[in-house]
């Protein structure tokens, strides 16, 4: 019997690349859709078939707003792992939303184990819950499994409480689910508002065009980035473990965004001049005018420095990154200007 599994926010950069994954390894995947106006499966219409064609991938649409559609969904799929990867998940858009962030990714997260726990399968179904390293926000680095949360934002908070309820359901009811501590990843999937693909979209148009400007906020914001590829095998590794239990998943290496512009810039093979401080620092290329800094996108309350140590993972799971952070942004660079020669040729 093929192992089924139910994927919330299958759409997003990390179900994209879990489902590819649990496919290969000959999972029946039913990934959990949000319905809107315009068609939002880009990244997982190459492995979408016609339904009624045969076919291991099924898509729903459901909502975690909507107990009822997130209770029927599992009652009819009953699958035996449940990965929930859906969130509000932008930082700064929390503190414009704080309300309905908290609806989507704390009390979503309720609505699944409370489904799992009124459907009575507890034995069937297991639960993975995605955790954030904004969880620990101003904490000290670096950031392990016994490191105090202290979150700085509506997201950070609401992912605060979908951690520990799930705790909770696991110890009250016995339900095999776990925590994925996941520190920043990121890949080509990634959503065009988060930073590194801001800069990896602006740093690749200027460098073919020779046009426009790169705005960005706190330059020295330290983060450790991994790559989603890498940390989705994290999340499978989890759900094989004999007990569940909650891992940090991180590089244990860390940059600033100032780091990783460079980084970009170095494969681009684009040779920049920083010039000025504070709100005044800006980047030049060619003698031109390309990157400055603006107030607008810094955080309201900043997380300055996240760094996590992955210990426990790496020894239980025998989990390792096999990607950098500059294999990162060479596969980030690699999609982006194709997709620029693929415009120009339309």
């Amino acid at each position: 019997m093929k192992k089924i599994a139910l994927i919330f926010g299958i759409t997003g950069q990390d179900g994209s690349y879990l489902a590819k994954y649990l496919l290969k390894k000959n999972y029946v995947v039913h990934g959990v859709k949000r319905r809107s106006s315009s068609i939002n499966t880009s990244r997982v219409d190459d492995i979408y078939l016609d339904p009624h064609k045969k076919t291991n991938f099924y898509l729903h649409y459901g909502d975690l707003t909507d107990s009822l559609s997130v209770l029927n969904i599992i009652k009819k799929v009953k699958p035996n792992e449940i990965y929930n990867l859906a969130a509000q998940s932008h930082v700064s858009v929390s503190f414009n939303v704080p309300e309905y962030t908290a609806n989507v990714t704390a009390i979503g997260t309720l609505r699944i184990l409370d489904a799992i726990f009124t459907l009575n399968l507890q034995k069937k179904t297991k639960f993975y819950q995605a955790g954030t390293s904004e969880m620990f926000g101003a904490s000290k680095p670096p950031q392990n499994e016994k490191t105090n949360f202290y979150p700085r934002s509506p997201y950070g908070v609401a992912k605060v409480y979908a951690h520990w309820i799930t705790v909770n359901y696991r110890e009250a009811y016995n339900i095999f689910a776990c925590n994925g501590i996941l520190f920043n990843h990121e890949s080509p999937m990634r959503g065009e508002t988060f930073v590194t693909r801001k800069i990896v979209m602006a740093l690749c148009r200027i460098y073919t065009s020779g046009k426009g400007r790169l705005y960005l906020g706190n330059i020295y914001s330290k983060r450790d980035w991994g790559h989603a590829e890498d940390y989705v095998v994290a999340m499978w590794k989890m759900m094989q473990q004999k007990k569940p239990n909650d891992y940090v998943i991180s590089t244990g290496k860390q940059y600033t965004v100032k780091n990783f512009v460079n980084i970009v810039c170095k494969e681009l093979k684009m040779k920049i001049v920083w010039k000025g401080r504070g709100l005044n620092e800006k980047a030049y290329y060619k003698n031109k005018l390309i990157i400055s800094i603006d107030k607008k996108y810094f955080r309201t309350t900043e997380v300055n420095s996240l760094l996590g140590d992955s210990r426990k993972a790496r020894k239980e799971l025998k989990w390792r990154p096999k990607h950098n952070l500059r294999s990162l942004a060479k596969d980030m660079i690699i999609k982006e200007i194709k997709a620029i020669n693929e415009n120009k040729t339309r």
